[in-house]
């Protein structure tokens, strides 16, 4: 017989039984009503309601092995996403996450998955119903540090927000992308905190060292005490232009260190703890920070967290303050006049605006742009980025140009 596991109520829609723990059903018209205010405000979307609670595995040994399985159930939830606010896992155990009925599987956690946070933040498995399992060698059992805080019960999946994707966005499987495929490969969607969702891109630094550097922005809430909480979603895009939304979210990585944030140009830098694997052929955004605007420009995002687009600005950009019609107002921002093809929508934030040579030259802050309409984008300028409040902490060009190379542009790699 099982033995019962220690857990503390601290949110009061669950119950926690021996192995298990249950969530009520979310009222999800409410939920909805709620995230469309928040959403009209500028606030990042939600696809989840988070939930705090305190799991520690009490475990069992069977021959020379211990093992842990817990439970979580939430009816109705279109998924469920954990995080464990202490993770360390010695060599040969395995930490599995999979549904209740064994039709998916999150890839197993092991001991390379240990980072300096001590922290694992899981991606979403699409079920109400899923298995948190934990085995271990009986002689180095007592090494493991697990406890779970975090569930994340999902109402929406990605690509489900407060309004469905318009129609004018234009998939990056389509022929207009043809020619800025290497910028579409350094673009994924990623979530915060187990509850929240925004588009970032990987950057490339003046050593091109592929060092695992990875911006979004500011509002998305990642800040140096949430930066273990991202995860990153690459290559979800449909198999065919205009196709059925057929992304995949298995290609993921979790856990980050944070470097520098600022609200003035609505920019945050990460460290990710690992690189994209190899065969995910994630490229590295090159970037300028000269200043220069004027030309056409090209966005790579998530719409509404739908799978990938692409949209193109045929003018020139102009500088701008955040929602400001004149330029230069205090020129912290790149605004995108219209679209001429596509648009953005909540869920693109944070995504990178390139110019016509290919490089970034700000990260999406806000506007009204939407199908069906002729309003503004606002790019948190990454020119105002680079020299930020001057600080590390608050700031690109320590990081960008870790040897004080002066350089101010890179290319894509």
């Amino acid at each position: 017989m099982k033995h019962l596991l220690l857990a503390t109520l601290v949110s009061a829609s669950f119950q926690a039984f021996a192995d298990a723990t249950y969530f009520e059903s979310l009222d999800v018209k409410a939920v909805h009503d709620e995230e469309v205010m928040f959403e009209q405000k500028g606030v990042a979307p939600r696809f989840a309601v988070a939930h705090t609670l305190n799991v520690e595995p009490v475990l069992q040994k069977t021959g020379n092995v211990y093992s842990w399985t817990h439970q979580v159930t939430a009816p109705n939830a279109v998924s469920l996403n954990f995080g464990f606010s202490e993770f360390y896992l010695p060599e040969g155990a395995e930490l599995n996450i999979y549904s209740a009925d064994r039709s998916q599987f999150i890839r197993s956690f092991t001991a390379l998955d240990n980072n300096p946070h001590r922290e694992l933040w899981s991606p979403v498995i699409m079920t109400d119903d899923a298995i948190i399992e934990l085995t271990v060698a009986s002689e180095v059992a007592h090494q493991v540090s697990l406890k779970l805080t975090h569930v994340g019960q999902g109402f929406r999946t990605f690509g489900q927000s407060t309004q469905k994707a318009g129609s004018c966005n234009i998939d990056v499987s389509c022929a207009e992308s043809r020619g800025w495929e290497n910028e579409v490969n350094s673009v994924g969607v990623i979530s915060t905190g187990g509850s929240r969702f925004c588009t970032g891109f990987m950057v490339n630094n003046t050593n091109n060292d592929k060092a695992p550097l990875f911006m979004t922005a500011a509002h998305c809430r990642i800040n140096s005490g949430n930066a273990a909480t991202l995860v990153v979603y690459w290559n979800y895009q449909t198999s065919k232009c205009k196709g059925a939304r057929d992304g995949k979210l298995t290609d993921f990585q979790t856990g980050s260190v944070h470097l520098a944030s600022g609200t003035r140009s609505d920019f945050a830098l990460v460290k990710l703890n690992s690189l994209p694997k190899a065969e995910w052929n994630v490229t590295f955004a090159g970037w300028d920070a000269t200043g220069a605007v004027g030309t056409p420009a090209v966005a790579i995002h998530h719409p509404d967290v739908d799978e990938k687009s692409i949209s193109f600005e045929n003018d020139g950009t102009v500088l701008a303050s955040y929602g400001g019609q004149d330029s230069p107002g205090d020129s912290t921002h790149v605004r995108v006049i219209d679209w001429d093809k596509g648009t953005t929508e909540p869920g693109s934030s944070g995504s990178p605006l390139f110019d016509s040579n290919h490089r970034v030259i700000g990260q999406l802050h806000g506007g009204g742009a939407a199908c069906g309409n002729d309003l503004s984008d606002y790019y948190g300028r990454l020119h105002t980025s680079w020299k930020g409040d001057g600080t590390p902490k608050g700031s690109l060009k320590d990081h960008l140009d870790p040897d004080n190379t002066g350089k101010l542009t890179t290319d894509t790699i």
